[in-house]
């Protein structure tokens, strides 16, 4: 995909793209097929294909005729019905026992799943950049700044371990709540009647437990949890959004710190100078940090982004809610999209980020003893005369940095 109103959004690929999701819906019909074959509800063959029936020329049609009945999986489903006539079992028993809000939040969960493992897949990498830089610049001298003033002296080994933390912390959040997307297959009013009906029609024991299971093997087949329904029970997107959120919050900071000290009058850090990339249209002596720009970019976006998942959920009444459903789909595939984007770009940032440690210690040396003020201050408690090498008051520093080279050796080494 292109987006001129999104530079970079080609980073993300096909995810949350229409054809994506065509690809989900078809998928899912697909796998309740064989539930049902395999449960002996449905006279179908078990590898019955439906993949092979759609193709991304089907988008256009089908995007129009969703308006009909508010969303794709009505037409889709005609179509399918359409496109297996020569098979009469598939067309009569396709989607029986599912309602569309089944199929599209399965669906979408499989697109978010991917989406997930793309940011994860990014973070993996940036953990290990972050913990080679932390432990490169364990010992780098610089000055500490709060509330954009000097403050005590500080190690940038610390500043990246900050990062990292803030990118592990996201990292697990994330993890946990991809393996957690749940499966959907509640009926029309999530009591799963109609999966009920069929399995006591289809002579099962204890037709309610069957019905239960034949959700748990749609679960099964897509590598999905199982999960009772969940058509007005939205914490599963939320869940999702907010890991994302976090993932943006972390790549912002990163991008933050980098945008201040990458200013001509600090120049501690910079990105790299790749070719054509930072340049302006008028100006030609510029390097603009513009992989930090775009970060923050989606830093800013993502968590109003998120909001609106919050506000379909809190408005989801009834058994299955209307607009507020509706609500949530343009929102997931724009902050799908925004993270994985983002991720992408971080990664970048770090490979290439240079660090001027001249340029941090002669800061320090340059606040004088505005930055050991503190430090002077204690040891007046005790008759001490003030320091005056900053070295002498890191505090902690490498004990800090330590801790997370060491969390991100055990989250590098944890990869699923």
């Amino acid at each position: 995909m292109t987006d001129l109103f999104s530079p970079g959004d080609e980073r993300a690929g096909a995810l949350m793209s229409d054809e994506a999701l065509l690809d989900a819906l078809v998928a899912v019909e697909e796998a309740w097929l064989r539930v049902l074959a395999k449960a002996g509800v449905a006279p179908v063959r078990a590898d019955a294909p439906l993949a092979g029936l759609v193709s991304p020329d089907d988008v256009p049609a089908l995007a129009r005729a969703s308006e009909s009945g508010g969303n794709p999986v009505i037409p889709l489903v005609t179509l399918l019905r359409d496109r297996t006539s020569a098979d009469p079992e598939v067309a009569r028993w396709l989607h029986r026992g599912l309602t569309s809000q089944d199929v599209l939040d399965t669906a979408l969960v499989l697109c978010l799943r991917e989406v997930a493992g793309t940011v994860l897949r990014d973070v993996h990498g940036q953990v290990g950049t972050l913990r080679d830089l932390a432990r490169a610049h364990r010992g780098t001298v610089q000055a500490g700044r709060t509330l954009t003033q000097h403050a005590v002296p500080t190690a940038f080994g610390l500043t990246v371990a900050c990062w990292l933390h803030a990118v592990l912390d996201a990292a697990t959040d994330l993890r946990a709540a991809a393996r957690a997307l749940p499966v959907q297959a509640g009926g029309a009013a999530g009591t799963l009647a109609a999966s009920l009906e069929l399995a006591a029609l289809a002579g099962l024991e204890q037709p309610a437990a069957a019905a239960r299971a034949l959700t748990a093997d749609l679960a099964a087949e897509l590598g999905l949890a199982d999960s009772a329904p969940w058509h007005t029970r939205r914490r599963p997107l939320t869940r999702v959004g907010d890991a994302l959120v976090a993932c943006t919050d972390a790549f912002g900071k990163i991008a933050g710190d980098v945008l201040v000290r990458t200013r001509p009058e600090i120049g501690e850090l910079a990105e790299s100078a790749a070719e054509g990339r930072g340049g302006s249209s008028t100006m030609p002596h510029k390097q603009n940090p513009v992989l930090s720009v775009l970060v923050t970019r989606a830093a800013l976006s993502a968590p109003l982004t998120a909001a609106q998942l919050h506000v379909a959920a809190a408005s989801a009444v009834d058994d299955r809610p209307a607009g507020a459903w509706h609500a949530e789909w343009p929102a997931l595939r724009t902050l799908g999209r925004l993270a994985a984007v983002a991720a992408s770009q971080t990664t970048d940032l770090l490979a290439g980020l240079t660090v001027d440690t001249g340029r941090m210690r002669a800061h320090a040396e340059a606040a004088g003893a505005g930055l050991l003020a503190e430090q002077a201050s204690l040891r007046a408690l005790h008759g001490r005369d003030a320091g005056t090498v900053v070295e002498d008051y890191l505090g902690a520093a490498d004990l800090l940095v330590d801790e997370a080279v060491a969390r991100a050796d055990a989250f590098l080494e944890d990869r699923p």
